[in-house]
């Protein structure tokens, strides 16, 4: 369960967009998340792997050097 406020704009929005459709605020507010939540995991993966590859922890390969390695270079 989870309980959010949103600001009164916010709300008013999603009430009309509600009666308008025939569909629940709740179900707008889940797919809202649902589809946020996706991009902020992966944002929040990619500025890892960035931290990861500045201390060196990690490191990148070229195009070439991932075709060689997986057999796939001409």
């Amino acid at each position: 369960m989870l309980a959010i406020r949103l600001p009164a704009e916010v709300e008013n929005r999603l009430e009309a967009l509600a009666k308008a459709t025939g569909r629940t605020k709740t179900f707008y507010a889940r797919e809202a998340i649902l589809e946020y939540l996706d991009d902020l995991e992966d944002l929040y993966l990619a500025e890892q792997r960035l931290i990861d590859i500045r201390a060196g922890r990690s490191r990148t390969y070229t195009l070439e050097e991932v075709e060689r390695d997986l057999g796939l270079a001409d």
